[in-house]
């Protein structure tokens, strides 16, 4: 008995046993990510951010809306995504700044200047096309977004 426990455990460290079926929450549209609340799953925020390019070297992307309707009271949100045309491994997570009605990040060349670093995130793939995103360092109480690298489509959520 010992040795076919010890067989066993050695394939599965091995990665020659088939993965656990993943049997959560699946979200309901593809290619948007939404916060998993225990078994519930809320939809982030979809919209597209619009450019402003501010003294020739500075551009800030704008989000309409000074706060997004998809909360979290999470410090460390986890998201699902169902993947068909969007990369999970693309997905950028930033920061937004709420100012007069609207939320934006800067982003600027100059040195001196303060720009939008992402924050990190980890990937874990669930099931065929399905994946965890995990924030990995604690996030303050603000209004977030991730997005997909190169493309101005957004996905907002708030932390409070």
């Amino acid at each position: 008995m010992k040795l076919v426990l010890r067989a066993a455990l050695l394939l599965s460290g091995a990665g020659l046993l088939p993965a656990q079926k993943y049997n959560g929450p699946r979200p309901p549209k593809p290619d948007i990510p939404y916060l998993v609340h225990a078994d519930n799953l809320v939809q982030t925020e979809v919209s597209e951010a619009r450019e402003e390019t501010r003294n020739k070297e500075d551009l800030a992307y704008v989000v309409q809306g000074a706060s997004s309707p998809a909360k979290t009271p999470l410090a460390g949100p986890i998201f699902l995504l169902q993947s068909e045309k969007i990369q999970p491994d693309r997905l950028q997570l930033y920061r937004f700044e709420a100012k007069s009605g609207h939320r934006e990040v800067f982003f600027s060349k100059r040195k001196g200047n303060k720009s939008a670093r992402s924050l990190r995130l980890s990937f874990v793939r669930l099931a065929q096309d399905l994946y965890r995103i995990e924030v990995i360092d604690s996030l303050e109480n603000g209004e977030y977004s991730l997005s997909p690298e190169g493309s101005n489509q957004v996905f907002c959520f708030q932390v409070y």
